[in-house]
């Protein structure tokens, strides 16, 4: 197994290894000369690679997002400094260090993804006839890869526009060639249409209202896409599932992290209420006294006065007059109150008891 630095072998061999351990573990049961276990392991190599650069992925987006939030700032600096670019420059690269964001961040994934690509593409070509190894894969195993053809006469490494003895090497059929590779052609294109359109409406007004941010989601929308249509007859099926399996992999991508995103920002909102919240309790009204935290709080007299029967105490009518408190009967005094100085003793009905006259003595 040789390997040399300026022949991209440190891009092709990765690319070779992941996709044969999972033609291995496809191959275990569907067969190793399936065309479909080849084809789940394009796929596969697709999704074990995306996954890996989900983080990166994520911080690409945050970065995104946090660019958006500046946009508001960056336009008044455009319009403060439009006739000196050079301090436009330097306050615009102030900004974003204050902000923690990195212009070039956003574009990693896509300058992983792009060696990818063309290690992919590389070892696809590679599976020809009669070669006797393509880095990870033996000679049975190219063998294999030549031999399987998806729907009995369309070989993975074949594509529309491939000339006709190089087609029949293969043992492929240009008809089956044609109609598979057309639906592949329209849903990647598709895929790739509806990525971008997911991608594009999260951008703020001010992102989408500028010139350069407008040409690029128009190409985005439909050049891409246009590209990968037109541009299908001359790649192999393989690549083709490639793209189809990478848009698709992006879309769903977007999705769980636009809910990861919208999760965090209600997380922050709801932070920041509860903040607002907190201080503005914690604050006294104007003219009111502060709040001691160590003493219990009274609650103050009703209006009307009244006050717990049960401690005995007097309550003031609306008139002002001071009632005797009663007990739970029919309104006398309560036991074991004593009258007031000068007053007759009560009874227990609540009349003034009168003493008994005593008897005339016959």
């Amino acid at each position: 197994m040789s390997f040399n630095f300026w022949s991209l072998d440190y891009i092709y061999y990765p690319v070779s290894g992941i996709m044969w351990v999972w033609h291995k573990v496809f191959g275990s049961f569907l067969g190793p000369g399936n065309a479909w276990s080849w084809v789940l392991s394009v796929m596969f190599l697709v999704f074990t690679l995306r996954a890996v650069l989900f983080k990166p992925f994520m911080k690409q987006m945050n970065s995104s997002l946090r660019m958006q939030e500046l946009q508001p700032q960056m336009k008044k600096l455009r319009e403060k400094y439009k006739d000196d670019k050079t301090r436009l420059a330097e306050e615009m690269m102030k900004l974003n260090k204050e902000a923690g964001v990195n212009p070039l961040g956003g574009c990693l994934p896509a300058l992983i993804q792009a060696p990818v690509f063309i290690g992919l593409f590389h070892v696809l070509r590679e599976f020809k006839p009669g070669k006797t190894e393509n880095y990870f894969f033996s000679a049975a195993d190219v063998a294999s890869f030549v031999d399987a053809k998806l729907f009995g006469g369309a070989p993975l490494s074949s594509f529309i526009t491939m000339p006709k003895e190089q087609l029949d090497a293969l043992g492929g059929v240009h008809s089956t060639v044609v109609w598979v590779s057309i639906p592949l052609m329209i849903m990647a294109g598709i895929a790739t249409h509806m990525t971008s359109r997911r991608s594009i409406s999260r951008q703020s007004a001010d992102a989408a209202g500028q010139a350069q941010t407008a040409i690029m989601n128009k190409l985005m929308l439909y050049v891409f896409p246009l590209f990968v249509v037109l541009g299908g007859p001359f790649f192999p099926l393989a690549i083709l599932i490639y793209w189809l399996s990478n848009n698709t992999w992006t879309f769903g991508q977007l999705f769980v992290a636009h809910r990861i995103q919208d999760r965090k920002k209600l997380e922050a909102a709801a932070i920041v209420i509860e903040e607002k919240s907190a201080a503005s309790f914690s604050k006294p009204k104007p003219g009111a006294r502060p709040v001691n935290p160590k003493k219990p709080v009274i609650s103050p007299t009703p209006v009307d006065g009244s006050v717990d029967l049960t401690k005995g105490e007097s309550s003031t009518d609306a008139a002002g007059s001071e009632a005797p408190s009663t007990g739970s009967g029919s309104g006398g005094a309560s036991a074991g109150s004593r009258p007031a100085p000068g007053a007759r003793p009560r009874t227990n009905n609540g009349s003034q008891g009168n003493r008994k006259k005593p008897r005339n003595k016959r």
